[in-house]
């Protein structure tokens, strides 16, 4: 077993439970600095070439639905060689990983959940998952409003250093991974919530700003916003449509 196999087998366990409870949320934006009723923003870096992830990919697929979670399945390169490339992983997903694990001084592995860009864990159990939640308190910096061809950022409060406005594109619907190599070869995987776009809209720096913001191409696909304060940093405000 190579060194970086034996990382990533340290990193698993097995989920617990059934399913998690579905809590009732909100997810309407208050006022520049008022108390935020949206959704925890979740991301989850995984690979379809590491052993490790199926019971992290599953925990996400069953919370996917409730309205106080947003959750965003990332797929990430590194893991290519080893048999069975990703089907949905870009270099792009793989550095804003490297950017948390800078920023939270974590390890670079999968599976990985990060949690408003301020937490980080394996997401292997889905009790420490529903913890997690439950300890987040999202932020709502400024207004977030979404149209069909428009982003508008509120005035509000920004990082010293400014912050980054994040166009994410994914879809929620099951998609069926057959997996023919690597270490879940023969395995079937069900993937929800899977990130196909991420796109940087620019910056904010605590003055309105606006972003032309074309709709999806597929219909099917689901928007959401991120204002997050730069280099990996916390997320400051979010929106979905």
């Amino acid at each position: 077993m190579t060194r970086t196999m034996m990382r990533r087998t340290a990193w698993a366990s097995l989920a617990a439970g059934a399913a998690l409870a579905a809590a009732v949320g909100a997810w309407s934006m208050s006022g520049a600095g008022g108390t935020a009723q949206r959704p925890v923003v979740l991301e989850l870096f995984q690979s379809q070439g590491c052993s490790s992830c199926p019971p992290a990919n599953a925990n996400l697929n069953a919370i996917v639905d409730r309205p106080d979670v947003l959750a965003l399945s990332f797929g990430v390169t590194y893991w290519d060689q080893l048999g069975w490339k990703d089907t949905f992983a870009k270099p792009a997903y793989t550095d804003r990983q490297k950017a948390y694990a800078r920023g939270l001084g974590a390890q670079l592995g999968t599976p990985q959940m990060v949690i408003e860009g301020r937490e980080d864990l394996i997401g292997t159990n889905a009790r420490d998952l529903d913890l997690a939640l439950r300890r987040a308190r999202p932020t709502m910096d400024a207004t977030v409003a979404l149209s069909r061809g428009r982003v508008e950022i509120g005035a509000g409060q920004a990082p010293k250093a400014g912050a980054d406005v994040w166009l994410v594109r994914y879809d929620p619907r099951v998609r069926q991974v057959a997996i023919q190599r690597g270490e879940n070869n023969g395995k079937t995987l069900p993937h929800r919530d899977v990130v196909v776009e991420l796109t940087r809209l620019g910056g904010w720096t605590g003055a309105p700003v606006g972003f032309a913001a074309k709709p999806p191409a597929d219909p099917v696909l689901r928007t959401a916003v991120l204002v997050q304060a730069r280099n990996g940093g916390p997320i400051l405000a979010a929106a979905r449509l």
